[in-house]
């Protein structure tokens, strides 16, 4: 009698730990889409009072528009950099959902440059910006290198920085370089789509899209999202 308690009992605590690993770890179901997203308070949606950012906003307009399931695993992190990403892709639990991605998205850069400049854009250190700059493409060459060389088929949609002082033509000027060189990244890998952002701001008053000097609000965030669908077709 003891001996049948125990088994009952041992059969009990499996079929439990099964469950909750099940809900801990539920698994992809057939058509639906993981969407692993990388990137600083830009992508984390800082600034946005309704909470959403552009992640949610895409989520949303995608299972809107689909019979898929898009699922976001948004990885953001406030004020990080290109070499932030790096050190998150190191991290085993990050490493493992690589390959379950069906997209990556990737929007990172703008603390590199600022950070390199001496954490603001005034008066700007063209010379630390151009080692800020070699740094970032560096790390940006060895995140698209992971992401490729762990997931063979998933697109990743590399986003262009936008400059958060549309009325400085030096700051333009910056933006317009790092973007180049961005772009030049993006082209030596078949799997990157390159999603350009800076020509959403140009021309606009700032305090329609911006929340502060940097961060995006709601409608800002709607510009990123509608543009990523407007220059890729999710399938």
């Amino acid at each position: 009698m003891k001996k049948n308690t125990f088994l009952i009992s041992s059969l009990i605590i499996i079929v439990v730990l099964l469950a909750a690993f099940s809900m801990v770890n539920p698994e992809k179901e057939e058509g639906d889409r993981l969407v692993v997203a990388f990137g600083d308070s830009l992508t984390y949606g800082y600034g946005d009072q309704k909470g959403s950012g552009y992640i949610d906003t895409l989520q949303t307009k995608l299972n809107n528009q689909n019979k898929e399931d898009y699922n976001f695993d948004n990885e953001a992190i406030y004020g990080l950099e290109s070499s932030g990403i790096l050190t998150q892709l190191s991290n085993v639990s990050i490493r493992g959902k690589l390959d379950e991605a069906d997209y990556f998205i990737l929007f990172i850069g703008t603390n590199d440059l600022i950070n390199s400049n001496g954490r603001n854009l005034a008066n700007l250190k063209h010379r630390e910006i151009e080692k800020g700059q070699e740094a970032y493409l560096q790390n940006l060459r060895a995140i698209l290198k992971i992401l490729t060389d762990e997931n063979e088929t998933a697109p990743i949609l590399l986003l262009g920085l936008y400059n958060p002082y549309p009325d400085s033509a030096a700051i333009e000027e910056v933006i317009d370089d790092w973007n180049k060189e961005i772009i030049k990244a993006a082209k030596k890998e078949t799997q990157v789509v390159f999603i350009p952002t800076n020509d959403l701001f140009k021309g606009k008053d700032k305090k329609h899209n911006f929340s502060d000097s940097l961060h995006l609000n709601d409608k800002g965030y709607q510009l990123i999202a509608d543009r990523i669908l407007e220059k890729y077709k999710f399938e």
